[in-house]
């Protein structure tokens, strides 16, 4: 993990965490199982996925339009998160150019898994004398 590196105000400038690997894994899994759903439904073994098989099978047959619809509103909300991470940042002090990229970045990719991580960030402050 990065450090948090503080300036003299007592902001984070460089406050960067990574994000948690099992929510991060999940958002990856349910994004690309969506994909392959979407664009080649023909290369998932339903039969060998139980009850997500059939499911899934039934949603490609009967609703396609849905989860192609779908598949654009997830990435939707993960570029509105991923903008709203850029707000925390400027919000919660952190100035440093390449922690404000990291944190675009990776919450574009794992959505919440990152966001949750800078919205319980609190930033040390400093009192003023």
């Amino acid at each position: 993990m990065v450090a948090a590196k503080l300036d003299v105000a007592g902001a984070a400038p460089a406050y960067f965490r990574r994000a948690r690997p099992l929510p991060s894994l999940f958002t990856v899994l349910a994004l690309g199982y969506l994909a392959l759903a979407v664009f080649w439904p023909h290369s998932i073994p339903y039969q060998s996925l139980g009850p997500l098989g059939f499911f899934t099978k039934y949603l490609v047959d009967h609703h396609h339009t849905l989860l192609h619809r779908g598949y654009w509103l997830a990435w939707l909300i993960h570029v509105g998160e991923a903008l709203y991470a850029m707000v925390l940042c400027k919000y919660k002090g952190i100035t440093n150019v390449r922690a404000r990229l990291l944190w675009f970045l990776q919450t574009f990719v794992f959505g919440i898994a990152s966001l949750s991580i800078l919205i319980a960030y609190r930033p040390k402050r400093h009192k003023q004398t």
